[in-house]
């Protein structure tokens, strides 16, 4: 709370979602793994094949979180909701464990 009250610009609270890139060897390891990654919740999952045939499957969550806090060093909401913020960030890092 201190360096958010000291903060001149714009402040963003963010919460990335989990990303697992896995090199691929053959397509079908790469579709084996999109079907347990989308069975298992992370729909954002997809498969990229590169131009030197690089098969690559991303498993992404879709636990993510981006919440304006301040704007030109005024702050836009009460330490309550920073706290509020804070445990509801802490619940999507618990489920993308």
């Amino acid at each position: 709370m201190t360096a958010l009250k000291k903060a001149t610009g714009d402040v963003v609270f963010k919460f990335e979602p989990f990303v697992l890139h896995v090199l691929c060897r053959e397509l079908q390891d790469a579709q084996l793994l999109h079907s347990v990654a989308i069975d298992s919740g992370f729909r954002n999952s997809g498969i990229t094949v590169g131009r030197g045939g690089k098969i690559t499957m991303a498993v992404r969550s879709t636990h993510c979180l981006e919440v304006p806090l301040s704007y030109k060093g005024r702050l836009m909401v009460s330490e309550e909701y920073i706290e509020f913020l804070v445990h509801v960030a802490n619940q999507k890092m618990e489920e993308n464990i």
